[in-house]
């Protein structure tokens, strides 16, 4: 099961109110694949929304959608309204104009209540949204084919304190989110928690993963770096060695020389530590690069 498909899922669980009814099937209708005055159809591949969406437009609007025969268009499931007095009655219910095309639009005035709002886009999710699986990013759209419903949604999601974008796609209009928090945010104000939850903890996972690949890529340059300086700096003390420079040195470059030729494999913070007494990183350092410069003055 795809993420946006249990995100449906968990806003289906809840029971269809007589309060909410109305304005989460008016974002249905607003979001389905098509609401004119010949016909209302919902068409989704979700099975917890087609066992609901009947019972909301029984409860919103007392009218009775019908299950069209299944087709092969990929699992998905299509229901019908075609009776005009019904469809009349929610034209009329959701303040349209009597006659003529319908110019689809936000009516606000219905969705005054924060109550109503959080139906609204529930509706118009379970009808028009998807959402990436958190594991490989983070987008939430909701998806209408009216451009008045894209303008006024984003208005209404301003209103109540989110800041969507919006597109265009293949003559349909999106509002998205792409922020992680943003999406949470939206899902939990839907009635989706579970799956907040969900995509904060693949956030949280996927965070630690990159921070660790980075520590080991970072651990992997800081020992391939320590390997390859301690290589330069061996042959060019096996230099001095061979040209008897080496011999001639101070007490404290013979002691570096050594140091390094006995221990390749340590770090010259670790080196620092061995030699007698003890010294800091930077002063060994110092040593090495002494013995570095006269090798390649030879």
């Amino acid at each position: 099961m795809s993420f946006s498909s249990e995100v449906k899922a968990e806003l289906c669980r809840g029971e269809v109110s007589g309060k909410t009814a109305f304005p989460e099937c008016y974002g249905v209708l607003l979001f389905c694949n098509r609401f004119d005055r010949g016909e209302i159809r919902v068409v989704t591949g979700s099975a917890p929304f087609a066992a609901r969406a009947p019972k909301l437009f029984a409860r919103a609007f007392c009218a009775r959608l019908t299950e069209l025969p299944p087709k092969s268009e990929g699992g998905k499931r299509a229901f019908a309204l075609t009776d005009p007095a019904s469809i009349a009655g929610i034209v009329d219910a959701l303040g349209f104009a009597p006659t003529g095309l319908l110019t689809h639009h936000v009516n606000l005035g219905l969705l005054e209540d924060n109550a109503s709002r959080v139906s609204f886009l529930r509706g118009a999710f379970l009808a028009g949204g998807s959402v990436t699986d958190p594991k490989k990013g983070y987008h939430l759209e909701l998806v209408t084919g009216h451009w008045a419903v894209n303008r006024e949604l984003t208005a209404l999601l301003v209103d109540m304190g989110f800041e969507p974008r919006s597109a265009s796609r293949g003559g349909n209009y999106v509002t998205y989110f792409k922020q992680s928090g943003v999406i949470e945010d939206f899902l939990t104000t839907i009635g989706a928690p579970v799956s907040a939850m969900a995509l904060m903890s693949a956030k949280i996972e996927k965070d630690m993963t990159n921070l660790v690949n980075r520590k080991v890529n970072c651990d992997t340059a800081n020992v391939t770096k320590t390997v390859e300086a301690s290589a330069q700096q061996t042959a060019d003390i096996r230099k001095l060695r061979e040209s008897g420079v080496l011999d001639a040195l101070s007490d404290k470059l013979r002691e570096a020389a050594a140091l390094r030729e006995e221990n390749p494999e340590l770090s010259i913070a670790e080196l620092a530590e061995l030699a007698d007494p003890p010294v800091t990183k930077s002063g060994l350092s110092h040593r090495l690069r002494k013995l570095s410069e006269l090798a390649s003055a030879l």
